[in-house]
C-alpha cells in the first residue's frame, strides 16, 4: 500500500464529506451528528499529518490482552507500532493490520466497517466507541490505548460477553405488535409526522457503548435494562402502528428497577457513536408513565 493510495483514500473521504478545504471544520453531510463531525475533523487532520510526512510515521497502540487458555495470567497491555503511511485512517484498520502482519492471535469483533453493525465496539483512549468510525490520532507522542467495553465479562482480548445485553434487548419485544390487519391488507401506513417521531430512535446499532458506560447499569445489570434496550423500547412505544403501547409501558414498570434505575447521568448520550440521546428517550418514557397515573397513587408511591 503506497502513500499515494493512502492520500487518494483521504482525498476521497474529504470529497464524500463535502469538504475541499481541509482547514474548514464544517461537514454539511454530517449536520446534526456532532460525534460524526468530530470524527471527520480528526480524520482529515490525521490525513494532513500523514500527507506532510516524508518518512514513516510510527504510532504506538497499547492493546488489552487476556486469553482463557491461560486464566491465571493477569491481563496486560501489549504495545504494537503501526506505520500510519501504510495503514487506513480508522482504528479498525490498525487492528486489522496488526492482526494480519504482527499477531494473528489478537481477538476482536468486526464486520461491516461502516458503523452499521456495532460489532467493533470497544474503549479507545477512555471513550466507548466503534473502531471503524474512530479515526487514528496522528499524535505519535502518546499511544492509543484500546481496551474492552468496561464492566463486561471478557471472553478474550477485546471480545466481551454480550449475552445479558442481548437478552435484555429481547425482553422488550422489539417487533411490531398489532391486533388488526391493515385496512388495505398490505401494509401499515404512517404519515410523515408519525414517521418523524422515530428519528433518533431506530438508528441504534446495538453496539453496547451506552450501556457499558452507564453507572446504574454497572451496579444493577440484572435488574436495570440499560440505555440501549430502553431506547429501543421507546422506539416501539412511539410507533403509531404499534397497538400495545400501554402493555409495553406496563411491562417496563411492573418492576420499577427496569426503568427507574436510570439516574440521568447521561454518559449514554455522551458516548453514543451515532449521536443518539438514550437519556432523553428514557426521560420521555418516565414522563409518559407517570402522567398516566392518578395523582393520589403517585403521592402514596413517592411520599
Amino acid at each position: 500500500m503506497s502513500k499515494r493510495w493512502v492520500r487518494q483514500s483521504y482525498d476521497k473521504m474529504a470529497r464524500l464529506l463535502g469538504r475541499k478545504d481541509t482547514k474548514s471544520s464544517h461537514f454539511p453531510v454530517l449536520e446534526g451528528h456532532p460525534v460524526g463531525q468530530e470524527h471527520a475533523q480528526e480524520a482529515v487532520e490525521t490525513a494532513r499529518t500523514v500527507d506532510r510526512s516524508k518518512q514513516r510515521v510510527l504510532k504506538e497502540f497499547q492493546i488489552y490482552r487476556w486469553a482463557p487458555d491461560d486464566p491465571y495470567k493477569k491481563p496486560f497491555l501489549q504495545s504494537f507500532f503501526v506505520d500510519l503511511t501504510d495503514c487506513g485512517p480508522m482504528v479498525l484498520d490498525a487492528l486489522q493490520k496488526i492482526k494480519a502482519e504482527e499477531d494473528s492471535s489478537l481477538s476482536y469483533r468486526r464486520s461491516c466497517r461502516e458503523g452499521i453493525c456495532g460489532s467493533c465496539a470497544m474503549n479507545i483512549d477512555g471513550t466507548n466507541t466503534v473502531a471503524c468510525l474512530k479515526p487514528i490520532d496522528a499524535d505519535t507522542s502518546k499511544p492509543t490505548t484500546i481496551t474492552p467495553l468496561p464492566h463486561m465479562f471478557v471472553i478474550k482480548d477485546l471480545v466481551v460477553d454480550l449475552t445479558n445485553f442481548y437478552q435484555q434487548y429481547k425482553s422488550i419485544e422489539p417487533w411490531l405488535k398489532t391486533q388488526h390487519q391493515p385496512k388495505d391488507g398490505r401494509e401499515y401506513r404512517q404519515t410523515p409526522a408519525e414517521r418523524k417521531r422515530l428519528d433518533g430512535l431506530y438508528e441504534c446499532i446495538l453496539c453496547a457503548c451506552c450501556s457499558s458506560s452507564c453507572p446504574p447499569y454497572w451496579w444493577n445489570p440484572e435488574e436495570y435494562l440499560g440505555p440501549a434496550a430502553l431506547l429501543h423500547a421507546y422506539r416501539w412505544i412511539s410507533d403509531s402502528r404499534d397497538e400495545f403501547t400501554n402493555e409495553r409501558l406496563q411491562a417496563l414498570t411492573e418492576d420499577q428497577k427496569r426503568l427507574y434505575r436510570c439516574r440521568t447521568i447521561q454518559n449514554c448520550t455522551r458516548t453514543c457513536p451515532k449521536s443518539l440521546d438514550p437519556a432523553n428517550a428514557i426521560n420521555k418514557m418516565k414522563t409518559r408513565h407517570l402522567v398516566s397515573k392518578p395523582v393520589e397513587k403517585l403521592e402514596s408511591q413517592y411520599s
